[in-house]
């Protein structure tokens, strides 16, 4: 019971795992686009910071969007410093998978980028998502500014009217200021294009975003 609380509970302060100061060593290029995942980027392109589930099946919707410069998969709003992969799963760090989507708005707003987020995953079920059970699996949207702030929230009224006409659950998702994102390991990063075959549990609600 209490290994099943710690899936759903976020953790104290005090009780989060103590992490490192070790930053992860990825490797500084897209395994799709070629396009490094690592700042500095081009000046002029835009960052989304996204949680909606198994981050491997969540990055492939990302990558595969015209206008979509690189993606990276990785830890955030959580306690742990450089949080491992283990680390997330026991519940004990706080950290979301999360994408992080570098994007081009001349080519792609953070519009469609939000249409895809939520159409990709389906918001309304809290610490988890589908059969995946977890703290990690929580949906969210990580604002990089003022303006992704106001578009993110009101994407999510604009959802939420969409699911009540469905008979739909009610969003869970949490909306906050972008935290600091810690780059999951080198095998997690475009997990689905090195591995075809690999796990994806990505399902949407069947519910198309409005417009």
């Amino acid at each position: 019971m209490f290994a099943f609380r710690r899936q759903i509970q976020l953790p104290a302060p005090g009780e989060a795992l103590p992490g490192r100061d070790q930053v992860m060593t990825v490797t500084n290029r897209h395994w799709v686009h070629g396009c490094p995942l690592l700042p500095p980027f081009p000046e002029g392109l835009e960052l989304a910071l996204l949680g909606l589930g198994c981050f491997w099946g969540a990055e492939r919707r990302f990558w595969q969007l015209e206008g979509v410069w690189t993606t990276a998969v990785g830890y955030a709003a959580g306690l742990t410093p450089n949080p491992s992969y283990e680390e997330v799963c026991t519940g004990m760090t706080g950290h979301n998978e999360v994408v992080r989507v570098v994007f081009d708005p001349a080519r792609i707003g953070y519009a469609q980028v939000l249409k895809t987020f939520w159409e990709s995953h389906n918001p309304t079920q809290g610490m988890r998502q589908g059969n995946d059970v977890g703290t990690q699996y929580r949906s969210g949207i990580y604002y990089t500014s003022e303006a992704q702030r106001l578009a993110a929230e009101a994407s999510r009224e604009r959802f939420a009217t969409a699911l009540a006409a469905n008979q739909r659950g009610t969003i869970t998702t949490e909306i906050l200021p972008a935290p600091e994102f810690y780059y999951a390991e080198d095998y997690h990063q475009q997990y689905l294009a090195k591995n075809p075959g690999g796990y994806c549990g990505l399902g949407g609600c069947g519910v198309a975003y409005p417009g």
